[in-house]
């Protein structure tokens, strides 16, 4: 891999990451990149899971050396998930590249649009299994497909339906949300991986900086302003990288 291609991954996985950890969307930017260092849409799909499963992993990790609760209802709900997920990228690695990059452009819109939109302040509840209802599960399932799928903005359908269905308050959210991708996205990178759809390379240099950007989010204590200011950053690159799609 030349030493700008790995400078590049490195320096968008970073800002992804670290994204990531304060809102959502950083596959929106990662996807794309891998695809414009001219990796084809599948093989870009596919590589992309590489950064994810590993930063999920990171995450994981320190989740439960905080003491994070619920795990056993986290792998419940990742069990639909899962299922989802494998039919999702089983279609992904079906469709053709031109409706694979016109897909991707209306899901970054979409989620563009999604990011700017207030969150309510909704009454939290204590979480038990009797309030993992079959819709619950069918959302899962769902979401286990859309990621399996494309994997963009996925964050943003874990708040709507964890927080605005559940009702679980948002640092409960994240801890399923981190989980419950880690599982669904070991068993999709596996069909790509299969599919001879990985390339290990990119992959792990771009999980290197995604994991690193993590970090550094986490170390830094932003104010609401500064929260705003990287949304604002984020879009901006969203639109940039549109356009870019669009022109191509």
């Amino acid at each position: 891999m030349p030493l700008l291609e790995a400078l590049a991954l490195l320096g968008i996985g970073t800002l992804a990451g670290f994204i990531n950890v304060l809102s959502a969307g950083g596959s929106m930017l990662t996807l794309p990149m891998l695809m414009f260092l001219g990796l084809p849409p599948q093989a870009a799909n596919g590589t992309n899971r590489v950064s994810i499963a590993l930063q999920s992993v990171s995450a994981v990790v320190s989740f439960l050396r905080a003491g994070a609760r619920h795990i056993g209802l986290s792998l419940r709900l990742a069990v639909p998930a899962v299922l989802g997920s494998l039919l999702g990228a089983w279609l992904a690695l079906r469709v053709s590249d031109a409706l694979f990059e016109a897909i991707l452009i209306v899901v970054m819109a979409v989620a563009a649009v999604l990011m700017l939109l207030p969150q309510p302040r909704l009454e939290t509840r204590p979480l038990t299994p009797e309030r993992l209802t079959p819709a619950v599960y069918l959302a899962m399932f769902i979401i286990g497909l859309y990621g399996g799928f494309i994997q963009v903005g996925v964050g943003i359908l874990f708040i709507v339906v964890l927080y605005r269905l559940l009702r679980i308050d948002l640092a409960q959210v994240n801890v399923f949300k981190v989980l419950i991708v880690l599982v669904y996205t070991l068993p999709a990178l596996g069909m790509f991986l299969f599919q001879g759809q990985v390339r290990w390379g990119y992959g792990l240099v771009l999980a290197a900086g995604s994991m690193s950007g993590a970090w550094l989010a986490v170390q830094v204590n932003m104010s609401p302003r500064g929260a705003l200011w990287v949304k604002w950053l984020t879009i901006a690159v969203i639109v940039a990288i549109i356009l870019r799609l669009l022109l191509a």
